[in-house]
């Protein structure tokens, strides 16, 4: 799984759209849509909100097993 699949597999398993996530990170749902298309790669900084967002570890938030 690619680091786009992972992304919008974690938001979707949480029962969250690109909209509301956007709110939750303070950023334009244009990024959401941008990171889970694979055409832009989130920056560590942002990937480590999501994972803080969502309670998980950055390994779970990208799809790696722990």
């Amino acid at each position: 799984m690619d680091i786009a699949e992972a992304l919008k597999q974690n938001r979707e398993q949480r029962g969250l759209n690109p909209y509301e996530l956007s709110k939750e990170l303070g950023v334009n749902h244009q990024n959401i849509y941008r990171w889970e298309s694979g055409r832009v790669v989130p920056s560590i900084d942002m990937c480590i909100r999501i994972a803080d967002f969502y309670g998980i570890s950055l390994d779970e938030l990208l799809g790696r097993k722990v």
